[in-house]
């Protein structure tokens, strides 16, 4: 066996990650399924924060709720032009069920048009 690296090994440590791999690998992926991606990811964690999962109590986190639905909020915002309704329509809904489940969750809720992405989205009114 020969000590040299494979094109796709680091010349790390083993098991680290090979960046230009990675980067080839990225580079084709269409922009549209990048977005989306992240966009789910930020729902995903945002979901948890809030305590919507089976084991709620353990991870609730309403401050953190706020920056991950204010971000999510902003990429959607941001990205409309970028990504058909066939994408953006299931995302900002999913993103209104979020604000809306934040606003139940909250003890003192945020006046309508000051919650977590209200600064993109509009009031949310539940």
């Amino acid at each position: 066996m020969s000590d040299a690296t494979s094109p796709n090994e680091s010349a790390g440590s083993p098991g680290s990650p090979d960046f230009e791999a990675m980067a080839r690998d990225i580079a084709e992926v269409p922009a549209v399924e990048v977005i989306v991606t992240v966009a789910v990811n930020l729902m995903s964690a945002a979901a948890v924060k809030l305590g919507l999962t089976d084991d709620a109590e353990d991870h609730k986190d309403l401050d953190e709720a706020r920056k991950l639905v204010h971000a999510l909020a902003g990429l959607l915002d941001a990205s409309t032009t970028e990504i058909s309704s066939f994408h953006a329509a299931p995302l900002r809904d999913g993103l209104k069920s979020l604000q809306l489940a934040f606003r139940e969750a909250s003890i003192v809720p945020d006046e309508p048009g000051r919650g977590p992405g209200e600064k993109y989205t509009g009031p949310v009114y539940g």
